[in-house]
């Protein structure tokens, strides 16, 4: 089973959205263009798509679409996902562990949750930031059983 966790791209903070209705700033769409330009080689396995229902993160998942010729009327938008604990989000994670998984969302509670089920530490998972997380089986999803396969941070590709 692969779980592919992303965190929204970088965004905006000129105008005084509430925070659920933020857009991408530039930099964001950027981002996000050069991390999922080449994205193709891991969706190998047919994946569910899960995202939170904000604005910045709609965007991002809308650009993942475009770039992967994945349909955006596939992705299935979950106000859940709209959380900064690792704990909720990983209740929605449980709750949709039929496929491989890949889940838009938000940080802290990427990081945390990556760091609780992940094989290896990692600081903080930036803007647009993929982590890939392999494990063998739905019933090893448990703390410290997945193991990191493959990160896609921004700034490693520029």
């Amino acid at each position: 089973m692969l779980l592919i966790l992303i965190r929204h791209a970088k965004s905006s903070w000129e105008n005084n959205f509430i925070d659920h209705d933020r857009p991408l700033s530039n930099r964001g769409v950027k981002d996000a263009q050069l991390v999922f330009n080449s994205f193709d080689f891991f969706l190998n396995n047919k994946c569910e798509i899960l995202a939170s229902t904000s604005k910045r993160t709609t965007q991002t998942a809308k650009i993942f679409c475009s770039l992967t010729k994945i349909n955006f009327e596939d992705v299935i938008f979950k106000k859940e996902l709209y959380t900064f604990d690792s704990n909720e989000l990983e209740k929605v994670i449980r709750k949709n562990l039929k496929k491989n998984l890949i889940i838009f969302g938000h940080n802290n509670a990427i990081t945390d949750f990556v760091n609780k089920f992940g094989n290896y530490y990692i600081e903080n998972v930036p803007t647009c930031g993929v982590v890939i997380i392999k494990f063998d089986d739905f019933s090893t999803f448990s703390p410290n059983k997945g193991v990191i396969t493959k990160t896609i941070f921004p700034r490693d590709l520029k």
